[in-house]
């Protein structure tokens, strides 16, 4: 093998995190729990856009081909939609219907298991234009085979079945493999003493019930008071002036910060994945800076790769010979999108 080839070989693995490249998920739990483990990438419905460096094209959202990707990429946690099918199954699909994601029409409470695997699902985030795959709509039970000893699964639960979804994860055996995402108020008591919570990791998310501005310190300060307490607390939609008040906070609490990238950005104004994709030192580099240590994105590639160059905010401690490295292979130095 060719020196240069060699070099760059070390490095494509030096730019994994470490946990990235344990051989279970033990080790991924293990840094997701320590708030100092460094950054966490979150992919958001899985790993469903293409990543052409990395060789590999569009996938359908919430498919087993997105999970396998998002491990291809060494990214760490899926994010994953719940919910129950008419005859009592739990699937993962995000919306009310399949209209969007598969090839078939109605709601998901409305259609049986079998009338849902008998749909096939759009490439990457679905509609019309798309082209219908060969890959189905999971089961709960499906993803939780398919992720174990892979990925970290984030499952969003979309229906008032919390109690199922986290029966389903103990009888997975995958307690330690699962972050189940929730919701608290100002008036909510600690999540982490009332069933299911207290089976399970989670991750809080803070809300107000009249739409005014959400209380988030307050929020973390309730649900860190309990022995157990959340795995991180994911930001609704804020002002970026706000975000530094509260990364004290967490820091000081000892719970990691989770922003979201996803969409027009939950930290309003040019923190969206778009704005990322121009410039990642602005949006994730900016955000990794403030004291965020969690983001969920739709381009998981892009961040995975701004991550772990070096100098980056998110990465810090990589060697300049990381950027010399890459800099010989112009394929694989191409500027973000």
């Amino acid at each position: 093998m060719k020196p240069l080839v060699c070099l760059l070989t070390a490095v494509a693995a030096a730019l994994l995190p470490t946990a990235t490249r344990a051989s279970d998920t033990t080790e991924m739990m293990h840094r997701l729990r320590d708030p100092k483990g460094g950054l966490i990438i979150v992919a958001h419905r899985g790993c469903h856009r293409a990543a052409p460096y990395r060789g590999l094209g569009p996938v359908p959202e919430n498919s087993v081909a997105a999970l396998d990707q998002c491990v291809a990429l060494g990214v760490e946690v899926m994010e994953t939609d719940v919910r129950r099918t008419r005859d009592g199954y739990l699937v993962m699909v995000h919306d009310e219907t399949v209209d969007r994601t598969t090839d078939g029409h109605g709601k998901v409470r409305d259609l049986t298991l079998a009338q849902i695997k008998a749909l096939h699902l759009r490439q990457d985030m679905g509609g019309a234009g798309q082209v219908v795959t060969d890959q189905t709509v999971p089961t709960l039970t499906e993803m939780l085979v398919h992720a174990k000893g892979r990925i970290l699964l984030n499952l969003d639960v979309k229906d008032a079945i919390y109690g199922e979804v986290v029966a389903e994860v103990e009888r997975a055996g995958l307690q330690d493999g699962v972050i189940v995402k929730t919701f608290a108020g100002t008036g909510s008591l600690p999540l982490a003493a009332i069933a299911p919570y207290d089976r399970v990791s989670f991750a809080v998310i803070p809300v107000s019930g009249d739409g005014s501005g959400v209380d988030v310190p307050a929020i973390v300060d309730a649900q860190m008071g309990a022995r157990r307490h959340p795995i991180a607390i994911e930001l609704p939609y804020l002002a970026e002036a706000r975000l530094a008040p509260i990364a004290a906070r967490t820091r000081a609490l000892g719970v990691r910060l989770w922003v979201n990238t996803l969409f027009d950005g939950f930290v309003l104004g040019g923190f969206s994945d778009l704005d990322a994709l121009r410039d990642p030192d602005a949006v994730w580099g900016r955000l990794c800076g403030a004291g965020v240590s969690i983001i969920q994105t739709d381009e998981p590639a892009a961040l995975a790769r701004f991550s772990g160059r070096a100098g980056s905010s998110c990465n810090p401690g990589k060697k300049k010979l990381i950027e010399a490295a890459f800099a010989t292979s112009s394929r694989d130095l191409r500027p973000l999108r």
